[in-house]
């Protein structure tokens, strides 16, 4: 669900650091201190307590395609140690959901987590690809409970046993013992607690030979990709990397560059197209995007390498496109420079209209305080699905799961402090050892694909996300620097949604679909 949402619920926070701050909360790294909650270090000469292992065990049946699938849910957490002392400094929430009757040895477990950094996963856990999912109202914004929790004939349960994980000081997850924040709010530092959490999972459950799946979204997929490289050095290869809305390079927003500005056009083309703004709308919306990314790459490219030197007739014609291809008027563009953010794109394209648009999911509209402004007061699709999520999941652990906990269930970490983006790239690279000061975690994904040539990837893409568009992912995961053959291995699925793909669900359906066949490829 990336960047800091409000203090009260993260959804997908990383995408938010990468491209840009929006008006909200989100914009920042979260710096909103909290008391400590049970388990965690706090200040002072005393050492928390370090909290048993615990779990508990449920049973459940699921009806798909005439067949009733017999599961068990185990929600409980698990103990990660230092690599020096071998202590305990963390205690990791999860829930799990394994088929019954089936091989251990032959059946395949996918471990999901949503991003932030320092966001729960009860979005994945609650709207996707789980046995359950909650219903929305979505693209409109879902209103006060009751909700319904319902049997999801869209999981993957038939195809693999799902392990959902909330990060390190989200959700119930803790710092325990002489742990701190400081020990998990960092890009590394989130890789290794999640290295130790999935060997940690594999040995408990004598599943170190099941067919091992990573599927994050946002953050999560920065997660993925450098923790499938990690992974692998402590010997443990994955079959495949499931990437949903991905931020792999960070730094995009490198002064100077241009190439924010051009990633973004062809998802503002497909909003424009979504929302009925553009002049004579093209039928066939991905033929029209396959023009919008030549244009972007071409035209629109070389006018913003002018810079300040464009002369006024290329501005005007540039312009002129842009218009055609966004909505947007040609003075605006103008007056832009050529260079309009997502949040100004959100205020500006149906103003007209009175209604701003949703950041994660620009299907969405709300109504701000007024229309003059420049940038919108909230994101409508953070606002509009926070209050189904966080109640049903909170009542979907305590009814049918039975999981009853003093702590209190955090959404986000608010009490992480300053992310450390400092990363460090694997192998070498031209010449030195890589300490990145923004992490370019391709690079990481790259190295285990050559290491392992068998390991496959499926990228998987909204295209009305402005938290983290397509054409930067595409560009991403074409700039790995591996060979053409195992280029081959990154596919890519897009769907007319947003950020969370799983809130429209005839895009489900086709996301579940395209990764039934995913697994079938990958899973030997």
């Amino acid at each position: 669900m990336n960047h800091l949402k409000r203090t009260s619920c993260a959804l997908a926070l990383g995408a938010l650091f990468a491209f840009g701050p929006a008006p909200a909360a989100r914009a920042q790294a979260p710096q909103h201190p909290d008391r400590p909650q049970a388990g965690e270090a706090a200040a002072g000469p005393k050492t928390p307590a370090i909290p048993p292992e615990k779990s508990v065990v449920t049973k459940h049946d699921l009806t798909l395609n005439g067949r009733v699938l017999h599961y068990t849910a185990t929600a409980g957490t698990l103990l990660i140690r230092d690599g020096e002392d071998d202590h305990p400094y963390g205690s990791i929430f999860y829930v799990a959901y394994t088929l019954d009757g089936t091989d251990p040895n032959t059946r395949p477990v996918t471990f999901l987590y949503n991003g932030g950094p320092g966001s729960a996963s009860l979005w994945l856990h609650m709207g996707s690809v789980g046995p359950v999912r909650v219903e929305t109202d979505s693209p409109k914004a879902t209103g006060p409970a009751p909700y319904h929790v319902v049997p999801n004939q869209y999981t993957l349960l038939d195809k693999t046993d799902l392990v959902f994980i909330d990060a390190p000081l989200t959700g119930y997850s803790r710092a325990v013992g002489k742990g701190t924040p400081r020990d998990f709010a960092g890009t590394d530092q989130d890789l290794r607690a999640f290295d130790k959490f999935v060997i940690r999972y594999l040995t408990v459950n004598s599943r170190w030979n099941s067919p091992k799946y990573l599927f994050g979204e946002s953050y999560g997929t920065t997660r993925s990709a450098g923790l499938a490289d990690m992974l692998q050095g402590d010997g443990v290869s994955v079959n495949g990397v499931i990437l949903l809305s991905s931020i792999l390079n960070y730094n995009v927003m490198a002064p100077g560059t241009d190439l924010q500005d051009i990633g973004y056009l062809p998802s503002y083309a497909a909003i424009a197209w979504y929302h009925n703004k553009l002049q004579n709308k093209p039928a066939d919306l991905m033929a029209f995007l396959q023009q919008v990314r030549a244009f972007a790459m071409g035209e629109y490219a070389a006018a913003l390498a002018k810079g300040d030197l464009i002369s006024p007739e290329e501005l005007n014609a540039v312009a002129t496109k842009m218009s055609q291809y966004t909505g947007l008027s040609v003075q605006y563009c103008k007056e832009a420079k050529l260079r309009v953010n997502a949040s100004r794109f959100r205020k500006q394209l149906m103003r007209t209209d009175g209604d701003i648009l949703g950041r994660y999911d620009a299907r969405f509209e709300g109504t701000d305080v007024d229309n003059a402004g420049e940038m919108p007061g909230y994101d409508p699709s953070d606002s509009g699905i926070t209050g189904v999520f966080v109640s049903a999941l909170h009542n979907y652990l305590q009814t049918q799961l039975k999981y009853e906990t003093t702590d209190t269930y955090r959404p986000s970490a608010g009490n992480i402090g300053q992310w450390d983006f400092h990363h460090r790239a694997p192998g070498m690279m031209f010449g030195f050892m890589r300490q990145q000061v923004m992490p370019d975690v391709a690079m990481d994904l790259a190295d285990a694909m050559r290491k392992d040539p068998k390991l496959k990837v499926f990228s998987a893409n909204g295209l009305f996300d402005l938290a983290t568009p397509f054409f930067l992912t595409e560009y991403d995961l074409s700039h790995m620097m591996v060979t053409p053959e195992l280029a081959k291995n990154v596919e890519f699925g897009y769907y007319p949604s947003g950020h969370m793909v799983y809130l429209n669900v005839e895009a489900l359906k086709s996301f579940r679909q395209d990764l039934g066949t995913f697994y079938d490829k990958t899973d030997h």
